[in-house]
């Protein structure tokens, strides 16, 4: 009778449990793959901010707004006072601005949710690449082609390394591009 049950158990349950831990895992994969690779993460924000109009239509450089990218380790998002620089004059009446200019005035943060995250344990420098002629572009994608800013690029180590060992192949645009650093140290610090 003992055997009879292990029996039981081995062919027909066992294949199901195997087969629905399988199916868990796989579409917890895929399912969470933005959140891990970042590829594709398009959080809600408290804005509905268009870079297709500022910095498509309107030309406002990507610095203008996020202004410590030349300057230090994070590019930094806008505060409501660079924002109100335009809109303490223009479209004045929209909800988004109403909204905007009542954070401004209280001098509370807008709560913008970071789109591009270069994982924890990677160190990381805005300035450094910068200063070495790198288009926004190249790690951002062409955000002056969206609505709604979202992650185009995976900040995984290969990506990058992939960089640093053919940035001229992966750089056209520099002239005389010299390789990145490759060894451990220079982002895991």
């Amino acid at each position: 009778m003992v055997n009879r049950t292990i029996d039981t158990i081995m062919r027909a349950r066992l294949p199901i449990v195997v087969f629905v831990a399988l199916a868990a895992f796989s579409l917890a994969y895929y399912v969470g793959r933005a959140e891990r690779d970042g590829v594709g993460y398009q959080p809600e924000q408290p804005i509905a901010y268009s870079h297709e109009l500022h910095a498509g239509e309107m030309q406002i450089d990507c610095e203008y707004c996020h202004t410590e990218a030349r300057t230090s380790r994070r590019a930094t998002v806008p505060d409501a006072a660079t924002c109100m620089n335009c809109h303490s004059m223009a479209r004045k009446d929209a909800e988004d601005i109403k909204f905007l200019k009542a954070k401004f005035d209280k001098g509370e943060p807008i709560g913008w949710k970071r789109v591009h995250r270069v994982p924890d344990y990677a160190y990381f420098s805005h300035v450094s690449h910068v200063a070495k002629g790198l288009e926004c572009e190249s790690c951002h994608g062409v955000m002056e082609a969206v609505t709604v800013g979202r992650q185009a690029h995976s900040f995984a180590m290969g990506k990058c390394l992939d960089c640093h060992r053919h940035a001229e192949e992966k750089l056209p645009y520099l002239k005389n591009p010299k390789n990145g650093p490759d060894h451990c140290w220079a982002c895991h610090r």
